[in-house]
């Protein structure tokens, strides 16, 4: 998890943010069998002005990079602007 807020601190520098991993409600899953985590984010952030919830989520997804195919399998993205 410290990798994901590195990169959204980074991307953003958000006013909040909160990263929960859920992924051992979803043990027996295949993302976990390849260790990657099931994840919910809420991140408030002046940078999601005037963007979409698809924008913002887009935005996530490409500051996050390569690690949506390493480490995530499934992530939850509440982003509000703040």
């Amino acid at each position: 998890m410290k990798l994901i807020e590195q990169r959204l601190q980074a991307a953003f520098s958000p006013t909040s943010l909160s990263i929960g991993d859920e992924s051992h409600r979803h043990a027996g899953h295949q993302g976990m069998q390849d260790g990657r985590g099931h994840y919910v984010l809420t991140i408030a952030s002046a940078a999601f002005a005037g963007k979409s919830p698809l924008q913002r989520h887009r935005m996530v997804y490409d500051a996050l990079g390569e690690l949506m195919q390493t480490h995530i399998h499934a992530l939850k993205i509440k982003a509000i602007v703040k």
